[in-house]
């Protein structure tokens, strides 16, 4: 199947570039309420997915046991920027866990804003990594349950066999016989159809179909990711900037073109992959899906329609065309 195109890039009045890729939006019962595009071939959902990775931390009642905040069970569901905020939230899990940076494993990155680190003299580090909220909550958990923390990240570790064991039920697919790879982050990440990833948002939207222990730490996660938008991505960023404008929405931006997102007051779900692995398709793309739906308050949908299209500038600020999703 060759998919259709979602994106295109405009300058002078001429197309000059074009976004191909396939989208799927559930609602309760698993319902196709709109698609475009292949949605069965099994994709990698990378960091798209993070909230559901956040699942076993938060049902183990570690978020209790340790006093976990609604922010810092949202940085466990980010792809974060490494600003101060990020930084200190990922050392305080980790320190109200009894862990360490030491454990962490998600490797060296430097910050967004990598200047302020150099002008200080500082070194990056794992906790300066944009997946660094992910691992030290899933340290919180292993620490929690008693697991040795050493090689957590490793596919047979108790912690990835939860995750993949949650992951597999809320997405309705078998993850023992899915193919799978190393994420940026070095934790695995199992290939899945976008319609299957779809319905894992939508049960975590809705809570339809989960136990009400589950149910309880889906609603804990949307709540926190909703409250802080800021620790999911941060400054500039596009979740962020969404979500910041329409609250009532919770959106994850993946590697490699992936967007995943959840409805609550609607229970519906949202899975999109850009077939050229590129954020700049990905993001209007999931707000021209999101305002396609008859969901929203007037405004919402007029704020989401204009995160749909973005001006492109060259180095003197010149307006010289235009990235519009065409969904």
């Amino acid at each position: 199947m060759v998919n259709p195109v979602l994106v295109k890039l405009t300058r002078g009045g001429i197309t000059e570039s074009r976004h191909r890729g396939s989208y799927v939006v559930l609602g309760k019962n698993g319902c196709v309420l709109d698609t475009q595009g292949d949605i069965t071939t099994p994709i990698f959902p990378r960091s798209a997915i993070k909230a559901l990775q956040a699942l076993p931390l938060v049902e183990s009642g570690a978020v209790e046991h340790y006093g976990l905040s609604d922010a810092e069970i949202a940085l466990s569901c980010s792809s974060h920027n490494g600003e101060v905020e990020h930084v200190s939230g990922a050392q305080s899990v980790l320190q109200k866990a009894g862990g360490a940076e030491t454990e962490l494993a998600c490797g060296k990155q430097w910050p967004t804003d990598k200047h302020k680190l150099l002008l200080s003299g500082g070194e990056p580090s794992d906790i300066h990594n944009n997946c660094s909220g992910k691992h030290s909550g899933m340290l919180a958990y292993a620490h929690h349950m008693g697991f040795d923390p050493k090689d957590y990240w490793k596919i047979d570790h108790p912690v990835q066999q939860a995750v993949a064991k949650t992951i597999g039920e809320m997405c309705d697919y078998d993850l023992s016989k899915a193919r799978w790879g190393f994420d940026g982050c070095s934790l695995p990440n199992w290939a899945m159809p976008l319609k299957n990833i779809a319905l894992g948002f939508s049960r975590l939207a809705s809570g339809e179909g989960l136990s009400d222990e589950r149910k309880a730490a889906a609603e804990k996660i949307i709540a926190a990711v909703r409250a802080h938008p800021f620790m999911v991505a941060g400054t500039e960023r596009f979740c962020t900037k969404l979500m910041q404008q329409v609250p009532r929405a919770f959106v994850k931006v993946g590697a490699e073109g992936v967007y995943c997102a959840a409805i609550p007051h609607a229970g519906i779900g949202i899975a999109l992959k850009c077939d050229d692995g590129e954020r700049r398709a990905s993001e209007p793309a999931i707000a021209a899906v999101l305002a396609k739906l008859d969901v929203w308050h007037d405004d919402e949908r007029e704020k989401l329609t204009a995160l749909s299209k973005s001006p492109i500038t060259n180095r003197r600020g010149i307006e010289t065309g235009e990235i519009t999703a065409v969904i």
